[in-house]
């Protein structure tokens, strides 16, 4: 990037970051006196004054950042399997009509089944552990991906295939030179996606069978009627998505920076 493409970048950003920085504060202010100036009750929307109070006390009694810990380990194990998962069988049913024939409806089946469902089965298999937490995460994450994967390698020009072949391109040389960087695009967007879904995948586990984690806070607070608490663990687990969908794109914009729409973004 050139010097002047940072030196006309960098206003945009400061604008940019003050921007979202005002709106926060004026977000903070509203939660603070919005529902008190409407005459709603605190058991029903506590002041974020509350709010953080009950953090630092869950922090210092509840042990709150060991669970946010635990949930957070989950999200990133079952989001790692869940895409390694779907990039798999999209490029193996891409390339393959006629496994894709005889796989997708059962493949259907599983993305159609509510996810729900299937917590409480892991849980008679596995116990009260992390793995049903974990194989519910990657149930939801699967699916995106995989999709996003298989019509990349759906759309790509066969005719590209054949030329390269006609240079003597074996098969590994044309799904790394070709099929592979045409399917970048997509798949990103499928984790994109697969990103914002992983934490309800994780959340949905422990809210069923989970006896640590945010999850467990969150029925433990929705138990007692403790409205600060449930909005602490809601936080929390906001953060951790954005966070995990905030690597998906730093990661998107070092390896697809070669794109208009990147390149239009940096100016």
């Amino acid at each position: 990037m050139s010097a002047a493409s940072l030196l006309t970048m960098q206003p945009n950003v400061r604008k940019m970051v003050a921007g979202s920085a005002l709106l926060f504060v004026l977000f903070l202010a509203f939660w603070q006196w919005g529902p008190g100036a409407f005459g709603i009750p605190e058991f029903i929307i506590p002041p974020a004054s509350d709010v953080w109070k009950q953090f630092l006390r869950m922090v210092a009694k509840d042990h709150l950042l060991f669970h946010t810990g635990i949930t957070a380990m989950q999200v990133g194990v079952g989001f790692v399997l869940g895409v390694l998962l779907g990039i798999l069988c999209g490029f193996a049913l891409g390339m393959s009509p006629s496994a894709e024939f005889v796989l997708s409806p059962y493949i259907l089946a599983l993305q159609i089944a509510p996810k729900v469902a299937f917590a409480p089965l892991f849980i008679i298999w596995f116990g009260y552990t992390v793995y049903p937490k974990i194989l519910v995460c990657v149930l939801i994450v699967f699916f995106p991906v995989m999709i996003n994967v298989l019509g990349a390698v759906r759309a790509l020009d066969p005719d590209i295939v054949r030329l390269a072949k006609s240079f003597t391109a074996n098969r590994l040389q044309v799904f790394w030179k070709i099929e592979f960087p045409a399917a970048l695009p997509p798949l990103f967007a499928g984790l994109r996606i697969a990103a914002t879904l992983a934490v309800i995948g994780v959340l949905v586990g422990e809210l069923v069978g989970g006896n640590i984690g945010l999850g467990y806070l969150l029925s433990v607070g929705e138990g007692a009627g403790d409205t600060a608490a449930v909005f602490v663990t809601i936080i929390l687990l906001t953060l951790i998505g954005i966070a995990l969908y905030g690597i998906v794109v730093a990661i998107e914009s070092r390896v697809l920076h070669y794109l208009p729409a990147r390149a239009r973004l940096a100016t």
